[in-house]
């Protein structure tokens, strides 16, 4: 145990955020230095409160199943190399979930129950960021080579993970990615003030160096690469590619120029924000913005909106607003829906809760000028005498994503769908194809950074006893399992 009355002696703290007037003027991450470095003034003690519980709840709480009382015993005695050894014991890429997950582990936390919980996250990343900054992340190339090959297909946490973990086993793997440079939405879905890409380029670097090949710009089985070739070519096929088919809002006035999906207008702004030339770019600046989601996407697009200048943002969500505190019906250690305000919240913009949008309506060009629309009661009923109009020039589409495309690759191999829509898997993450696998949002559905990279590695577990009969790699979880955090 570190501190034995740590969790007595002292309060929860965490990191610092910039000023709000700074940081808007900049894409880069909200914390000074990186969130890392800010916390190291207060981490020890912070780490200090960890009660060394019975049974660890904050164990169940993670999907990748993360030692964190052992780390933060570590980082409380000061002994950080042994630290960031126990955190990639289970997680291949700490810097991305410190910094983008919304740590169900500190919901699980004992000390929760009646105290605010251990800074779990805040912890995380500071082993991380030290251990690059003192060069304790090597590259870990195998000691032997298995002959056997794999190709992963999708470069998101998912399809890294699944690639790291079988370049370690031994196996050759080549990550095919669309896009034209490594990452998923951690590049072009995630905006740099959450996470600044040199974290993304340094691990792609590793994986590199320990002989992962990534081949960009190759839509598979749209291109000359169809699924029956990649097949051919590999013992094992990793399908990562995610779930992308963004939900839409069929209602009159849709078909007005203004309206976009986030997955538009964000991976516009990180190309600009990073220095690219966007073609016809979709800006937010001097326009009045309505984002219409109030989740993580539309956290994301309400900060980028309000570094482009926006005149106005409203975020529209038709769910009631949470409550502060954890509802009863929610008990400890289950994840609790509360009202939660990101970096983005803080800076500006206007959140509106229980509320259907029913029209866009739009001007003599065919632009979008305003949304109507009504509040909601718990049944999504209009309430009457609600009926209004919000100005916007731009609407933005956050709603969350429906499964995995199904044109092209999909279809080509063959494999079977789940209710969902998403490519159905068994405990092996083995689809209904022999030799095809599922990992992350594709099989899973939308969900965290933190569970795409449980199932890649767990994925990468299955792959390898599929091509060498049996396994030395951890396998966290099954596609069946569900922690008590949801």
């Amino acid at each position: 145990m570190a501190d034995p009355k740590g969790f007595l002696k002292h309060e929860r703290q965490v990191a610092s955020r910039r000023d709000v007037a700074e940081r808007v003027r900049d894409w880069n991450e909200v914390y000074p230095d990186g969130v890392g470095r800010a916390l190291l003034p207060i981490i020890t003690t912070q780490a200090g409160r960890c009660m060394d519980c019975g049974i660890p709840f904050c164990h169940q709480g993670c999907p990748l199943g993360n030692l964190i009382p052992e780390w933060n015993d570590l980082v409380w005695r000061d002994d950080w190399e042994d630290a960031i050894e126990r955190l990639h014991a289970t997680n291949n890429f700490p810097e991305f979930t410190g910094r983008l997950c919304p740590a169900p582990c500190e919901t699980a936390c004992v000390l929760g129950i009646n105290q605010d919980p251990v800074t779990i996250k805040n912890v995380e990343v500071s082993i991380i960021d030290r251990a690059w900054e003192q060069g304790n992340v090597r590259p870990q190339p195998p000691e032997w080579l298995s002959g056997r090959t794999v190709a992963v297909v999708g470069s998101g946490p998912a399809g890294l993970a699944a690639a790291q973990q079988l370049t370690r086993a031994g196996h050759t793997v080549a990550v095919y990615e669309r896009d034209d440079r490594i990452g998923g939405l951690l590049r072009y879905g995630i905006p740099e003030f959450k996470m600044e890409k040199k974290h993304l380029d340094r691990r792609v670097d590793q994986m590199r160096r320990e002989g992962t090949v990534f081949r960009t710009g190759v839509s598979v089985g749209q291109d000359d690469l169809t699924g029956d070739r990649l097949r051919e070519r590999y013992d094992a096929v990793v399908l990562a590619m995610g779930s992308t088919l963004a939900r839409d809002l069929d209602v009159p006035g849709r078909e007005l120029t203004g309206i976009h999906q986030a997955m538009e207008f964000l991976p516009q702004s990180n190309r600009s924000s990073l220095g690219e030339e966007v073609e016809g770019q979709i800006t937010a600046a001097g326009r009045n913005v309505v984002i219409i989601g109030g989740g993580d996407t539309g956290a994301d697009c309400l900060g980028t909106s309000i570094r482009q200048g926006a005149a106005s943002i409203t975020q529209l969500e038709i769910m009631p607003q949470p409550p502060e505190a954890r509802p009863t019906g929610q008990p400890w250690p289950s994840y609790p829906m509360t009202f939660r305000v990101s970096s983005a919240h803080e800076e500006g913009g206007e959140r509106v809760y229980a509320t259907s949008t029913t029209e866009f309506l739009g001007d003599e060009e065919g632009r979008v000028r305003a949304l109507r629309v009504v509040d909601v009661d718990e049944r999504f009923q209009p309430v009457p005498g609600t009926d209004r109009e919000i100005p916007a020039e731009l609407v933005l589409f956050a709603m969350g994503f429906t499964g995995p495309e199904k044109a092209g690759l999909v279809e080509q191999l063959g494999v079977e769908l789940d209710q969902r829509g998403n490519v159905a898997r068994d405990q092996r993450y083995s689809s209904s194809v022999p030799g095809v696998f599922v990992a992350g949002d594709a099989g899973r559905g939308q969900s965290l950074i933190v569970w795409a990279i449980a199932e890649g590695r767990a994925a990468a577990a299955a792959v390898d006893t599929y091509l060498t009969g049996s396994t030395a790699l951890p396998s966290p979880i099954s596609p069946t399992a569900r922690p008590l955090t949801v």
